[in-house]
């Protein structure tokens, strides 16, 4: 049976996500660390945007600084996620540990077989997207207004967005699972072409934890059930952990020389990163 690290959820804020993120998804890549799976929070509301988006044409900065909302970009592709009440998980693994595949898509059917399972768990029926891409060209900026091939939706409805970057035979990927959702707020953040329209969309296409179960749950008891579906589905052992030595030092330097910039977050591709 295999070992893999979980660390424990913890609420950090935008920057320092990402930074851990990053970290640890850099470090596997020596292959010194086991797979890890990690949940993780957010100390206040955070749009954390795909690697390629274009910050000024697609998030509504001017709405977002004068409300406090962080805005970071993710070392993942994909579209932008408002952050604040939802579960936030990211593993990294190898693509050649026998559990996983070199494959994108199939990588994601598997951790969603897992998260399934913790849902269920929790009293969420969930299941995957059968086919391909589904959604009406709206809100392309934002993640929760389409779903693809293998992504989770609860009664019918899209119920967590997950990302993925790939490198040197490692991969992270990261997602936020709903706990709740508000349309208003996404479509204030989020650029839309018509915020009336798109709210009522996304009120009939996105779904979350507590409007799919009638007890409310806590966020311990999620995460202890999800980690239990991994530890079920794919027949491993996940023994609690912390970033290693090396894992902290890269955190900090990503922290301070990436992650903090305003010339990472807005511009992106515009400084130099590695991948």
């Amino acid at each position: 049976m295999d070992k893999w690290r979980i660390i424990p959820f913890e609420r950090c804020d935008s920057f320092e996500n990402m930074a851990i993120d990053e970290a640890i998804f850099r470090v596997n890549r020596q292959g010194e660390m086991p797979p890890t799976l990690r949940f993780y929070g957010w100390k206040k509301p955070a749009v954390s945007l795909g690697y390629f988006q274009n910050a000024e044409e697609e998030i509504n900065c001017e709405y977002c600084r004068d409300r406090g909302i962080d805005i970071v970009r993710r070392p993942t592709g994909g579209k932008a996620v408002l952050h604040g009440d939802d579960l936030t998980y990211s593993l990294v693994a190898r693509e050649d540990n026998q559990l996983f595949s070199s494959d994108v898509v199939e990588t994601y059917r598997i951790i969603s077989g897992c998260i399934i399972r913790g849902l269920e768990e929790s009293g969420v029926e969930a299941k995957m997207v059968e086919e391909g891409r589904v959604g009406d060209g709206s809100s392309e900026a934002f993640c929760f207004a389409a779903t693809y091939k293998n992504e989770l939706l609860a009664d019918g409805r899209k119920i967590c967005g997950s990302a993925q970057v790939r490198a040197r035979g490692v991969f992270l990927q990261h997602g936020s699972l709903l706990m709740d959702f508000d349309p208003l707020a996404v479509c204030a953040a989020i650029i839309t072409k018509n915020a009336a329209i798109e709210i009522e969309k996304l009120k009939a296409s996105v779904s979350s934890v507590r409007k799919s179960i009638r007890d409310n749950i806590g966020i311990d008891i999620l995460c202890r059930n999800i980690a239990a579906g991994f530890e079920e589905i794919l027949n491993v052992r996940l023994t609690e952990g912390k970033l290693s030595p090396e894992e902290e030092t890269l955190r900090d330097s990503l922290l301070e020389s990436k992650y903090s910039s305003d010339r990472w977050n807005m511009k992106g591709r515009g400084i130099k990163s590695e991948h």
